[in-house]
């Protein structure tokens, strides 16, 4: 169930492989843990995903598809899940981060009026970043632990559904 879903909306690993502008990865590339589905893959991929998506830092995607060869966690769910912050989710999920930081901290949140310039971004950065990046780091630890969870969970639920199929139709044939 949820393993052919992945597999059909996952790129093909030998495209990617064979791609000219990832020719000089080429060597991490062939590892075929990053590709394989399984219980850890999956899982590994979601935290690792989800956790890069939630950090602001440039080069998300870059840093997933690292830390998913380094872990040998499944590559295209990892770097996939980076785009869960996109121009649309990112205000409301770095106001989040920010009004966190700042209760974990202890202090009360500014009162900011948003001007989406970059001029207010490096004049407001100043104040904003210790509550931001610690409500960030926290929002994302938590999110990837859940859905590193989540996905065993439900890894598991799918593989005892399946056995109790099994036993059930090999009762049905006797």
């Amino acid at each position: 169930m949820a393993r052919k879903f992945l597999k059909r909306i996952t790129p093909n690993a030998d495209f990617v492989k064979n791609h000219p502008s990832l020719q000089r990865f080429a060597h991490w590339l062939h590892d075929p843990n990053l590709w394989h589905l399984n219980r850890y893959s999956a899982s590994m991929a979601m935290f690792i995903g989800l956790f890069s998506a939630l950090v602001p830092l440039p080069s998300q995607m870059p840093i997933a598809a690292l830390w998913a060869i380094w872990w040998r966690a499944n590559l295209p769910i990892s770097v996939a899940l980076v785009w869960l912050t996109n121009p649309i989710t990112s205000p409301p999920i770095y106001y989040a981060s920010y009004k966190l930081g700042n209760k974990l901290l202890g202090r009360p949140p500014q009162e900011l009026h948003f001007d989406p310039s970059l001029d207010w971004f490096l004049d407001q950065i100043g104040h904003i970043w210790q509550p931001w990046l610690l409500g960030s780091f926290c929002i994302a630890l938590v999110s990837g632990a859940l859905g590193a969870i989540g996905m065993r969970l439900l890894w598991r639920l799918q593989v005892v559904l399946r056995w109790k199929a099994r036993q059930k139709a090999r009762a049905c044939k006797h």
